[in-house]
């Protein structure tokens, strides 16, 4: 099975002080042994590296050099399924903003999960699952 992952997913693996760390990264090793995938799209890898880098969410920034590296390492990672926005996608984006009056802090919520719909991924791992259960058309798997 393939899970797509949120943003505050990856967070939570790779910040260890992250308040839900131990719990992110069990569920990662457990997925992992079961011969799970995972999917990463491009925008989350680039919201990625936004919030590790901030010193303002951060009680220790990554510097943007690690940052990128970690995020190189996922998006190289053998059980990862690059996963990208298409016209579908990009089309299902607008509609869900219109028909769910999604303001400009959903954005990348919202293309994230046009993304993965359209590339067929059912589950997703995240701890915000308001902003994705509106879309009525994913499986949640929470880790906090």
């Amino acid at each position: 099975m393939i899970h797509g992952i949120d943003t505050d997913f990856l967070v939570a693996v790779e910040v260890k002080e992250h308040p839900f760390h131990h719990q992110a990264d069990a569920l990662l090793s457990a997925l992992l042994t079961d011969g799970h995938d995972l999917a990463v799209a491009p925008q989350t890898l680039a919201e990625f590296i936004h919030v590790v880098t901030d010193a303002r969410r951060m009680p220790q920034p990554l510097s943007l050099t690690e940052a990128i590296s970690r995020a190189e390492h996922w998006w190289q990672a053998a059980e990862v399924l690059r996963v990208f926005p298409d016209g579908r996608g990009v089309t299902d984006f607008f509609e869900w903003l219109r028909v769910h009056q999604l303001g400009r802090k959903r954005l990348l919520d919202t293309l994230l999960a046009a993304t993965l719909r359209t590339a067929g991924i059912r589950k997703l791992i995240t701890n915000h699952e308001a902003d994705y259960r509106v879309f009525g058309c994913f499986e949640i798997v929470t880790f906090g």
